[in-house]
């Protein structure tokens, strides 16, 4: 079985060796992901979860497994993508500072003409954030490719008081639900 994972994350990456996907292909979808207007924010990361699969497909074999992941921050109902710059990225974990957020991450899996995609939903609880605390995370570069402004597998970590539902989902792979998606490719990892 060949993979090829759509995307240019170390964290998926990461994610994916973890779990016994040992030898895939890195092909990132280069192209500019739009937000689909008028769809829920499962719909959302799963259309554009679909659309990085197939951006890359022609790049692939016909037997290949692409996986391709999106994932979104929302709060109040509104989705916050990662940061055009410095002062971006402050007002977004201003935003977040002391508040729950939704974190969504759509997974697709293409393998020819046959293809799957799912969604996963996890709550995220930040503490109160002080300014000062806010200007120094941004000064270690962390946040400027993550959405919603952190990464919960860093130094982010320590704004988050709580989360319900999949961790691995916040640091961008939910890793249950990619493998119930490859067990119906009749995939095992």
């Amino acid at each position: 079985m060949n993979f090829v994972l759509a995307s240019g994350s170390p964290r998926r990456y990461m994610l994916l060796k973890m779990i016994g996907i040992e030898n895939f292909r890195v092909i990132p979808d280069i192209t500019e992901e739009e937000i689909p207007p008028n769809q829920s924010p499962e719909q959302t990361v799963r259309s554009i979860a679909l659309q990085k699969a197939l951006n890359v497909s022609h790049l692939c074999r016909e037997d290949d497994v692409i996986i391709a992941a999106d994932t979104l921050v929302y709060l109040d109902g509104r989705p916050i993508s990662k940061p055009a710059d410095e002062k971006d990225a402050a007002n977004m974990l201003r935003a977040l500072s002391g508040r729950r957020h939704t974190v969504y991450t759509g997974v697709a899996l293409l393998r020819g003409n046959d293809n799957i995609t799912g969604a996963e939903k996890t709550e995220v609880y930040f503490r109160d954030l002080p300014d000062s605390e806010i200007k120094a995370y941004i000064k270690t570069g962390e946040p400027m490719d993550k959405a919603g402004a952190y990464g919960a597998q860093g130094r982010g970590a320590v704004f988050i008081e709580r989360i319900e539902g999949d961790f691995f989902n916040v640091v961008g792979l939910p890793l249950c639900r990619l493998s119930v998606m490859l067990r119906a490719f009749e995939v095992t990892t």
